[in-house]
């Protein structure tokens, strides 16, 4: 249920009117709405835009072969020629979900086991969507899930200077990477090779007037709209959900606190370092991050209790419902 991104959606249209340049890392906490957003970005596209959308979570990753599962996209008449590939994603305009290829190419990229080779084939097709007259968008969503795969050394390196390739050096494609894994980028916004070659969107929950728009427009009373916001704030996904569980709304907005709250003290029992973590959020709804992050605090992070914003500085519960938890698992 896409709502209410207008500003966004404006703001990644300013983006993509200047000629590909940088690659741009969406981020933000969990369930904001990004890859809804992406998706919604890719219908709204004008007719000079291409967009190739591919998700790294549509299945499991765990080797070079299924990255080439996912990158690519066989679901056509495997007889196409390579020079009609372009004219094929053209026609398909909002409707990729990997970049097309025929079957006996992605069978030698594959047997080749070189990154570098599918990368070129991947630079052939954009250059034709380009000799068309078009401009190429690639949307990577959840790039993350690859940080640790190899294949002569990290893939994902492999990829950031592909990218670079792609924007900086020869302006072929516009380059988005989205993430909900706040140490992934942390971990880029320190990395050296991608320093002014990269800029960074955040895509946040929504705000409270926003969020009361929404559940109003949904049939929620004022009364109704500020319990709700008081539970889960603005996070999407949840509001989503409220809607759907309006007959027992505060039984459901008790369960989800109390279910919280249980992942909460589970970790407290896990480990009592994390209290002092913590007990931080008693008064404050965030805290400066300076530059190092404790082990207590990466390890509530990867739990989805925490999230790090490192533009802004800042470390704060993932959302209002995480803060809540916290505050209630100290008492």
């Amino acid at each position: 249920m896409f709502f209410n991104r207008e500003k966004e959606l404006e703001e990644l249209g300013r983006l993509i009117k200047s000629e590909p340049n940088l690659i741009t890392f969406v981020y933000g906490p969990i369930n904001s709405g990004k890859t809804s957003l992406m998706l919604e970005f890719t219908k709204r596209v004008k007719e000079e835009h291409v967009p190739f959308y591919i998700n790294l979570r549509r299945s499991p990753v765990a080797s070079y072969d299924d990255f080439l599962e996912i990158l690519f996209s066989i679901d056509f008449d495997d007889r196409i020629k390579t020079e009609d590939i372009a004219s094929l994603a053209i026609s398909m305009t909002g409707e990729l979900f990997g970049i097309p290829i025929p079957g006996e190419i992605l069978e030698r990229i594959r047997r080749d086991k070189k990154p570098r080779n599918a990368f070129e084939y991947v630079a052939r097709v954009l250059e034709g969507v380009k000799r068309k007259g078009k401009i190429s968008i690639l949307i990577l969503d959840e790039l993350q899930v690859i940080k640790d795969l190899k294949v002569n050394g990290p893939l994902i390196y492999e990829l950031f200077n592909f990218f670079i390739h792609l924007t900086k050096e020869v302006h072929l494609s516009h380059v988005f990477v989205v993430t909900s894994d706040s140490l992934f980028i942390e971990k880029v916004y320190n990395e050296t090779m991608l320093q002014g070659r990269s800029r960074y969107f955040l895509v946040d929950d929504f705000d409270k007037e926003t969020a009361i728009e929404f559940l109003r427009e949904n049939g929620f009373t004022k009364e109704e709209s500020e319990l709700v916001w008081s539970y889960i704030g603005g996070k999407p996904a949840l509001l989503v959900e409220a809607v759907n569980n309006r007959r027992k709304l505060k039984e459901w907005l008790e369960t989800m606190l109390r279910l919280s709250t249980y992942r909460v003290k589970a970790l407290l029992r896990e480990k009592e370092e994390y209290r002092e973590v913590l007990k931080k959020f008693i008064e404050d709804k965030e805290i400066p991050f300076e530059g190092y992050i404790e082990e207590e605090i990466r390890e509530l992070i990867q739990a989805n209790i925490l999230f790090l914003d490192p533009l802004k500085g800042i470390i704060r519960p993932q959302g209002r419902l995480e803060l809540l938890a916290i505050r209630e698992a100290l008492r």
